[in-house]
């Protein structure tokens, strides 16, 4: 009886330290006394050694499985990474703690039991371990700065002493930065819930580029559309194929429009459209007659003046260029595409083409346009186009992987995405295309203000 009520008085006192003090404190007290369970009770009288057991396998679970209580976020996702920061921060430092209580233990206590020292040492090492290897599988598993690139050398560095340790620690600094980034924006979304910032007067029609279709469960815009439409925005979709001409794909997108008119009761839309959809909506508006039905075209990293990688691209031998596009229509006739024409399509994005499709397609006064560009800061800005972003500087400059920034702007140039770091913003970061989040720059937050403006705007 006696064993059990320390058990249960442990227990509670264990539940009101989470709750009164600060989780990584108790969290390295914890790892230290308990890593030595075996030692402690030891030297407890037998009444309070099974007590102590109770609380150590209890104390285990609690540390390792349940994600802490004292955070500023109920997101689940946000307090397990946390939580794993915490548990890695507490493995180092209280493995410093004990590598001079198990010298000690080693030099004083192994003549008298030497077993349960080396027993104790033992089960320190793999208590503390585990603690740390547990904090990592979180952060590797939850966050979402961490990036394909870190995790792969997680992986191949974890088991390299010292090295670990130096990259645990700069994981755990961005870590904490992407929690309080996390905590900042649910409040600046808390903040404007009521306003609807981004309720414009018409519907948004969101235009993808080359290579993509518009899919439910695989969305070609990630997270930036479900943001849009917290805050008041209509969306809707272009549902133009992925590897038609300029021209099919106005067809399309001019049907998608009228349909989207007649199922809002609004006579016009609000287009925003990223890399080749720009060209489709041009062509939409000034040789479909549709200006009267579009009251803004917002470019996101347009080729207006052509890509120079197609001059790359017209260089390949015939019969290699030939195998490509046909495996491509194929491919994407199979996934949907009505008029699938890789070569026609590509052609047209070659800056002799754009030269002559800018003459011949002026903007309608009717339409609001404005654009924007990216640039990405290195080779290693984006993996993807790391080689593309290489070849671009050499032949058209400043770009984002695909798109110079001299090519993107077009009507009311509203600048260049670059981001705060040297990273710089890539073709697919303007899509949010890898779903990753990166230091001081919020692409959802940019849509946000694009709407925001065009709202304003009377739009």
């Amino acid at each position: 009886m006696l064993i059990a009520f320390l058990a249960v008085f442990a227990l509670i006192a264990l539940e009101l330290a989470l709750k009164l003090f600060s989780n990584k404190y108790i969290v390295i007290l914890a790892l230290c006394a308990f890593s030595h369970v075996c030692l402690i009770s030891v030297c407890l009288p037998s009444t309070l050694s099974g007590a102590f057991i109770v609380l150590s396998a209890y104390s285990l679970i609690k540390i390792l499985f349940i994600a802490p209580r004292k955070t500023e976020t109920n997101d689940i996702r946000l307090r397990i990474m946390y939580g794993g920061r915490t548990l890695v921060l507490a493995s180092a430092t209280a493995l410093v703690i004990n590598i001079p209580i198990c010298v000690l233990l080693a030099v004083f206590a192994y003549p008298i039991a030497p077993a349960a020292v080396i027993a104790d040492i033992i089960l320190s090492a793999v208590f503390i371990s585990l603690s740390a290897v547990t904090g990592a599988v979180r952060i590797f598993c939850t966050s979402r700065r961490l990036g394909i690139t870190k995790r792969i050398i997680l992986l191949l560095i974890a088991w390299i002493p010292v090295i670990n340790l130096i990259f645990a620690a700069y994981c755990c600094k961005f870590v904490r930065s992407e929690y309080f980034y996390e905590i900042d924006k649910a409040a600046l979304q808390s903040i404007r819930a009521s306003s609807e910032i981004c309720k414009t007067k018409y519907p948004t029609v969101m235009l993808h580029g080359i290579g993509f279709r518009d899919y439910r469960y695989m969305n070609y815009w990630g997270r930036i559309p479900h943001l849009l439409k917290v805050n008041g925005a209509t969306v809707f979709y272009g549902n133009h194929d992925a590897f038609a001409t300029i021209e099919n794909s106005a067809e399309q997108i001019r049907e998608q429009i009228l349909s989207v008119c007649e199922q809002t009761g609004c006579d016009k839309v609000n287009i925003i459209a990223h890399s080749k959809g720009g060209l489709d909506a041009r062509y939409m508006i000034t040789h479909l007659n549709m200006a009267e039905h579009v009251a803004s075209l917002t470019t996101m990293a347009t080729p207006h003046r052509g890509s120079e990688l197609i001059g790359v691209l017209n260089k390949l031998p015939p019969s290699v260029f030939s195998f490509i596009v046909n495996l491509l229509n194929k491919v994407f006739r199979s996934f949907g595409d009505k008029k699938p024409d890789a070569a026609a399509a590509l052609h047209q994005l070659s800056a002799s083409f754009c030269e002559k499709f800018n003459e011949k397609t002026p903007d309608m006064p009717m339409t609001y346009y404005q654009s924007y560009a990216a640039r990405m800061g290195s080779v290693k800005s984006d993996g993807l186009l790391s080689i593309p972003y290489a070849l671009m500087c050499f032949i058209g400059g400043k770009n984002d992987g695909l798109v110079s920034v001299d090519s993107a702007k077009w009507g009311h140039f509203r600048g260049t995405l670059s981001g705060k770091s040297t990273r710089g913003i890539s073709h697919g970061d303007l899509i949010d295309l890898k779903r990753q989040d990166y230091e001081g720059f919020d692409i959802s937050e940019v849509y946000v203000e694009i709407l925001s403006y065009l709202r304003e705007m009377g739009y």
